[in-house]
């Protein structure tokens, strides 16, 4: 705790490619004891199966997310897939107002909005796949997508990639056992970066 009441907490960023393993691996960070708070987005996808509204994402029609980009709502936002994808700045400053970690799971794009307006309080991770060629294996034994929507993934993945230089760390999910204990550690030690701050 800083002298003047709860410390602030850091904004912990999640980027990779489609198919490059982040959602399970931050699955397995919010359950590791860390202290770290998922992030809730809204979404205009529709909800799949044993998603809950509030849980998982905040899910609204078109309308409602357009006049919240009309009110400035969003710390950052972004279209993918046909579908719209915010994080909403309240809920993210109210997290940190309590000396919370929020963990965003969000594109390269949304990261760097993030960055912007949270400059050394926003941590920057990158998950890269071993190779263009294990993110294609992988994406097709997902059997989500046709081939041309793969493609279309993978022409977008060798576009994140050029961001990696820009983020704080960057972890390769050659196997999800050694990417968490790496996530963890860069977690661990911009923790205490936070609390030598405080002292």
């Amino acid at each position: 705790m800083s002298k003047n009441g709860p410390r602030a907490g850091k904004v912990f960023i999640i980027s990779s490619p489609s198919g490059g393993g982040k959602t399970t691996l931050a699955k397995r960070l919010l359950a590791s004891g860390l202290g770290l708070v998922q992030s809730i987005s809204m979404t205009t996808r529709p909800k799949r199966p044993g998603e809950k509204n509030g849980r998982d994402y905040y899910f609204a029609t078109a309308a409602q997310f357009k006049k919240g980009i009309w009110q400035n709502k969003f710390l950052e936002w972004t279209k993918t897939y046909g579908w719209h994808y915010g994080t909403p700045k309240k809920y993210v400053a109210g997290l940190l107002s309590k000396g919370k970690n929020p963990l965003l799971i969000i594109d390269v794009k949304g990261a760097m909005k993030v960055k912007k307006a949270f400059g050394e309080r926003a941590v920057l991770i990158f998950v890269a796949p071993p190779s263009i060629a294990e993110l294609k294996k992988r994406l097709k034994k997902r059997a989500a997508d046709d081939k041309k929507e793969i493609a279309k993934r993978l022409r977008i993945a060798k576009r994140e990639l050029s961001y990696i230089k820009r983020y704080d760390h960057c972890v390769v999910n050659d196997s999800v056992k050694p990417a968490v204990s790496k996530l963890k550690s860069i977690i661990r030690a911009e923790t205490c970066k936070t609390r030598a701050k405080d002292l």
